[in-house]
Parts: C-alpha cells; structure tokens; sequence
C-alpha cells in the first residue's frame, strides 16, 4: 500500500510540475508576441506549411466525413422527419461539431506531430542550444510563429473543410437517397444561422493554436535521440487530441448553452 501511494503520489507531482511548466512556457509564448515582425518570416512559413500542404488531407476527409453524416442522418431521420430536414442537420452538425473537433484531430496527427519531430530534432542535435548561443530565444524563433500561424490557418482550413463536408453531403443526399435539391437547400435555410460560423471558428481558433503550442513545447522538451524524438511527437499527438476533445465540451457549453 505504502509504495502504490508513493507511485501515485509523484505521478500526481510529476503531472503538476509539468502543467506549471507548461503555463510557464504559453505564458513566455504570448510575451514573444512583440517580435511578430522580426518573425515574419518564419511566420508566412508556417502557415504555407500548416495552411497549404494540408489543403489535400482535409478535401478527402471532409469530403468523406460529409457524405457519411448525411447518409447517416438520412437513413435515421428518414421515418421520423421530412427529407429536407437532412440538409439542415447536416449543415449544423458539420459547422458546429464535424468539421471543428475533426479536422483538429487529423491536424494533431499530421501538425502537430510534425512540429514536435522537426522541434524534437533540432532539440537533440544541439541546434537549439547553438540559437541560445547566438542569444536567439528559442521559445520567439520556434514556438510563437508555429503558434500563430496554427491560430491563423486552422480556422481557414476548417471553414475550407466545411464547405467541402456540406457540399458532398448535398451530392450524396441528391443522387444516393432521392432528396431533391429544392429540398435540401430548404433545410440549409431553415436552422441556419451565422452564429453557428462563429462557433466553428472559435473552435478551430482554439483548436489551431493548441495543437501548434502542444508540438512546440513537447519538440523543446525532448531528450534522448531518436527514441526521444518519437516519443516527443507520440506525445504531443496525444495530449493535443485528449484536450481538443476536453476543450470541445466546455467551448460547446460555454456558447451555446450559457
């Protein structure tokens, strides 16, 4: 008994340090804000990197995840409600809930785990320590431009993906269940309304600059070589995607129900 507490005693102090450190790092993160232009550079380059080269994963994601919610919703509503009411659940459920929490996901994957293997790397080849040397603060030239371009491109790539998940939503309920166009646009515009956007791109506003702060901070706390490294980006995919899904219930209340 004694040692199953003293296990769980220094997880819990463990788990507490790392969270102040992490405050402590965000808060050093907001304090680089000042050098933005110094940066700019840096900056457009991230966001060609996080913007553009994720273009094609989130047209075949959204594309697919569209036509499932609406076959879905189809198949369920279908002796409850009138067929154009397809079209208005699938817009509400794509812009308030699909497209935010799902492209934050795939981009934990793919972003998040990049920054923290491209960060991670240059942490354990002492590429990090040489930009100390010069008296480069590591935190301005690495983190905050991730950071900020993940604030700026995630919510371009989720109102991207949602226009891709609503339209293939429309084509599938048209050609596959019989629903008329009249019909499902009928339903767009029934339920519709501009602040759901809002919702959405809060979301992914959030969700953006969580993933890109998550890679950073685990790529500039890696160690060991290698088997650091993958462990920094296995990390860093998974604490971004556990509090992307936290996040999402609070954001959701706190819009929606407050």
């Amino acid at each position: 008994m004694t040692r199953f507490f003293h296990f769980l005693g220094t997880k819990i102090i463990h788990f507490l340090a790392q969270t102040l450190h992490m405050f402590v790092s965000f808060k050093h993160c907001l304090g680089q804000f000042r050098y933005v232009y110094f940066y700019r550079r840096q900056v457009f380059e991230q966001c060609y990197h996080i913007g553009v080269d994720s273009l094609s994963l989130v047209c075949l994601v959204s594309a697919f995840s569209g036509m499932a919610v609406s076959i879905q919703m189809a198949y369920q509503m279908e002796a409850y409600v009138p067929d154009y009411m397809v079209g208005s659940i699938v817009v509400r459920s794509v812009v308030l809930e699909l497209a935010p929490i799902l492209m934050g996901l795939v981009l934990a994957g793919r972003v998040g785990a990049g920054i923290a293997s491209e960060v991670g790397t240059m942490k354990v080849s002492e590429q990090v320590d040489a930009l100390v040397s010069l008296a480069v603060d590591p935190v301005g030239y690495l983190m905050m431009p991730r950071f900020i371009a993940g604030l700026l491109m995630v919510p371009v790539l989720v109102i991207f993906a949602s226009f891709i998940a609503i339209g293939s939503g429309f084509i599938m309920a048209v050609i596959k269940m019989g629903i008329t166009t009249t019909d499902f646009i009928k339903g767009m515009k029934l339920d519709f309304q501009a602040y759901d956007v809002c919702v959405g791109v809060v979301k992914a506003t959030v969700y953006g600059g969580l993933i890109t702060f998550i890679g950073s901070y685990a790529g500039l706390r890696t160690e060991g070589g290698a088997q650091g490294v993958g462990r920094a980006a296995t990390a860093a995919v998974v604490i971004s995607s556990a509090l992307i899904l936290v996040l999402d219930y609070f954001l959701t209340h706190a819009m929606l129900y407050d």
